[in-house]
């Protein structure tokens, strides 16, 4: 597991000194559709070798990022917008949005409108759904944009921050499981208090 994870972060690394920031774009592209592509694995390393190789900017990164996860909620939302809510319920299945999730999405954006859109990039699960109801019930595309971008900005300067501060621990720089452990447990912790709290226990109270 030790020797997997280094290999795909030596990868991820020399991938990134010569994909830059379009490869940023098309990894947070991805991120932002269907496919569950973590922005935790893909922003901290790049922010962490701009930090100490240079090569880019943090805040070329965070522009990037920003980028790619508009392009991939655009893409969401638009297709959303074509097929049309049953289209999206009956097959959202066979790419990774079944109902439950969907409908979840879709409460979430009903309760909260233009801020759930911005604090949508923020939380895990919702984050690449978000898409999907806001293009079912036609909201106004720029203003989705907006709050995209907003967003997901924050988002990818709290990754920058987070992977600048991790590149500091030297027992994790050195692949030290106990360490990678440590960091992994917390950012999951974290993000899973987020969701509950902004997210489960409203869509809970909703579906009551």
């Amino acid at each position: 597991m030790h020797d997997l994870l280094k290999q795909l972060t030596d990868w991820y690394a020399r991938s990134l000194e010569s994909g830059g920031y379009a490869l940023i774009v098309l990894l947070m592209f991805i991120e932002s559709t269907f496919l569950p592509l973590p922005s935790e694995l893909i922003i901290p390393p790049a922010a962490y070798l701009a930090h100490t190789k240079g090569g880019m900017s943090l805040t070329g990164i965070v522009i990037a990022g920003m980028l790619g996860s508009w392009l991939g909620a655009t893409a969401m939302y638009w297709a959303s917008r074509w097929a049309g809510r049953p289209l999206v319920l009956r097959y959202g299945k066979f790419f990774l949005a079944p109902p439950e999730k969907v409908e979840k999405a879709e409460r979430w954006a009903s309760a909260y409108g233009n801020y759930g859109i911005f604090a949508s990039r923020l939380l895990p699960v919702v984050r690449h759904l978000i898409g999907i109801p806001a293009g079912i019930v036609r909201m106004d595309y720029w203003k989705f944009s907006l709050w995209t971008l907003v967003g997901s900005g924050l988002w990818c300067a709290v990754l920058c921050w987070l992977g600048v501060t991790a590149g500091k621990d030297e027992a994790l720089m050195r692949g030290e499981l106990r360490s990678i452990t440590v960091w992994a447990v917390g950012i999951l912790g974290v993000l899973g208090v987020m969701y509950w709290f902004f997210v489960h226990r409203h869509m809970q109270k909703a579906k009551d």
